[in-house]
């Protein structure tokens, strides 16, 4: 636990202002690592609204694992091996999603183009489609890990739908379709003509951890890689708040297990997607996406000295 004492000990009720109490700053200076970024947009669900308000439910429930200077099973102090800040929320004009287009590809791409891993917080998941040509336009055509229920490749010319990134994405040769993996899918899709490696619901749920990992590995390879997250991935026992829930996913432990064992992976961005209070019980959804979006950074970390 921490020893900080008065105004400077972060405590689970007061000043939540940031992500784990990163300072909130949009300086990309020359020593910060890393940047989270809210993208608060929902214009394109096509279920439940409400993930407009999954970046700042994700900033609260970070509240309950600030305490934490070590967060177990690392074994390393978070700030010792990363400056993080928190650029607070894209905004853009209401109701327009060609401005959120913009306006998410423009400031991503001024955080890649100063060689900052960036960790973004959605919103829906069409927010994954600008991230990606963003990162794209700097590290260039990306592998993908995606952790989901469904496969969000439908054949939609209409881009703004969080179910149809993953039709536009290797089209406009954002992400090799070959080095694409996504991990607990249990919706319909065209098995003939789908072109990721898929690992379903019962698959992600029956093999191991281990198994996972080693699979992903060799699916992603060396290259930079993307990493996106919709907590729709998680059982609805674990993740009730979210606007497209689908039962049969995987536990928390289990997503958390698998993300620890990504450390030889070049990822080089990330995001948290999907949570939407509205539907959330005691904050057990935006809770594992905060503790997601923690263990992605102690991946991160893991990787410096």
């Amino acid at each position: 636990m921490s020893t900080q004492s008065g105004d400077d000990y972060p405590n689970t009720y007061g000043n939540i202002f940031s992500f784990m109490d990163f300072p909130l700053s949009k300086t990309l200076a020359d020593d910060i690592d890393a940047v989270v970024m809210g993208i608060p947009y929902d214009l394109a669900t096509t279920g439940r609204s409400g993930t407009r308000f999954g970046p700042n439910a994700i900033r609260q429930a970070s509240a309950q694992l600030r305490w934490e200077q070590r967060r177990w099973p690392w074994h390393f102090t978070l700030a010792d091996r990363l400056k993080v800040i928190d650029y607070g929320d894209i905004i853009y004009e209401d109701g327009n999603s060609q401005d959120l287009t913009a306006m998410v590809t423009e400031q991503a791409g001024a955080i890649f183009a100063a060689n900052k891993t960036l960790l973004s917080f959605g919103g829906d998941h069409f927010v994954t489609l600008p991230l990606l040509r963003a990162c794209s336009a700097h590290y260039g055509k990306l592998a993908l890990i995606h952790f989901d229920a469904h496969t969000d490749d439908e054949a939609r010319e209409d881009i703004v739908n969080h179910g149809s990134m993953f039709y536009h994405a290797p089209r406009e040769g954002l992400i090799d379709s070959e080095k694409t993996i996504q991990v607990g899918i249990r919706t319909e899709y065209n098995y003939d003509t789908h072109p990721f490696t898929v690992l379903d619901g019962v698959q992600a749920n029956n093999l191991s951890v281990e198994d996972i990992i080693t699979a992903i590995k060799e699916t992603v390879g060396e290259g930079p890689v993307y990493l996106s997250f919709d907590i729709d991935c998680l059982d609805p026992a674990y993740a009730p708040g979210t606007g497209t829930p689908v039962a049969g996913g995987i536990s928390s432990s289990k997503a958390l297990q698998i993300i620890r064992g990504l450390s030889d992976i070049n990822i080089v961005a990330m995001d948290v997607v999907e949570v939407a209070p509205a539907y959330d019980r005691s904050e057990i959804t935006a809770l594992a996406g905060a503790t997601l979006a923690l263990e992605m950074l102690y991946l991160l970390g893991s990787k410096k000295t």
